[in-house]
């Protein structure tokens, strides 16, 4: 069974050499087929090119965003339209997308493919760590991974993380016109769940967030560009009154999401310390979230 593994560049540099290395290092690694999607922006591919030539760096030129490239939101849509490209670019039975700032455990590949092959799920999703022993950084993963942290029970959920997952290639065949322009992971996902479709969680497959070094206000800024295109995927399938509803009640959802986190805290214990310390930052992340949300129902715009 052949895995093709859509590599999104986020990061770039020592954090894509890091992930490269983590895949072409796979224990009894399956039949692989890496690809990196790159644009006219992204530096330094030659030299990586080179030095991992078994994968596929896959130019794609200029890519024309909606937002300035430069922008936050710009910066969104380029992510977007590089996993768009691989995707389209996969040939593999089982097809996996994994960005750059995450590092796959040594078994990763392994896994995949064993996990797929056991269960008639289309889409399956991994756990998602923190490798960073940084407060900001454990801000930022709990706001964004903090329900996909190990330990859990596998089974189904209504969300996987575009950052660790592998379809079936069917899966993303009959979703194809959702994401041949731009790859949303929760158009893609709803698509699926409605089509009868399960989304399925593993702690089995692994990844390590490893984001560099960070500044709390340029996070303050990510997770307002961040909620705000989250709230643009919703809004395209939500009826106007709805997205008023929500956006008038974006004022509680920080209070709901810090809830939901600290329960998960509380249930599993395991890195509750971390998210204590973090608790300041985490509740200002998810209020630049809230009002960027807020503000993509009004609009409908990213």
């Amino acid at each position: 069974m052949r895995l093709s593994v859509v590599v999104t560049i986020v990061d770039a540099g020592d954090a894509l050499e890091r992930c490269l290395t983590a895949l072409a290092t796979q224990d009894e690694a399956p039949d692989l087929d890496v690809i990196v999607p790159w644009d006219n922006t992204v530096r330094g591919i030659d030299a990586l090119a080179s030095r991992f030539a078994a994968f596929r760096f896959l130019p794609i030129g200029t890519v024309h965003t909606t937002r300035p490239g430069e922008s936050l939101a710009g910066q969104h849509e380029l992510f977007d339209k590089r996993r768009a490209a691989g995707l389209a670019a996969a040939s593999g039975d089982l097809v996996a997308i994994l960005e750059d700032r995450s590092v796959p455990r040594a078994d990763w590949a392994r896994t995949s493919v064993r996990l797929h092959a056991a269960l008639p799920h289309a889409v399956i999703g991994g756990a998602i760590l923190n490798g960073r022993d940084r407060t900001l950084n454990w801000a930022v993963y709990f706001c964004d991974f903090g329900r996909y942290q190990r330990p859990f029970a596998a089974g189904p959920r209504e969300w996987v993380s575009d950052v660790n997952v592998a379809y079936k290639r069917r899966a993303l065949e009959r979703t194809r016109g959702l994401w041949r322009e731009r790859y949303h992971e929760t158009t893609v996902h709803w698509a699926l769940r409605r089509a009868g479709e399960t989304l399925y969680l593993s702690p089995d497959l692994v990844v390590d967030q490893m984001r560099g070094s960070l500044r709390f206000g340029a996070l303050l800024a990510e997770r307002f560009a961040w909620g705000r295109v989250f709230a643009y995927t919703r809004a395209r399938e939500t009826p106007l009154a709805a997205r008023w509803a929500r956006a008038l009640l974006a004022p509680f959802l920080p209070l709901l999401l810090f809830w939901r986190l600290l329960r998960s805290q509380i249930r599993t214990g395991v890195t509750r310390g971390k998210f204590f310390q973090a608790s300041p930052a985490i509740i200002a992340l998810l209020i630049a979230w809230s009002l960027g949300e807020a503000l993509g129902y009004v609009t409908g715009e990213s």
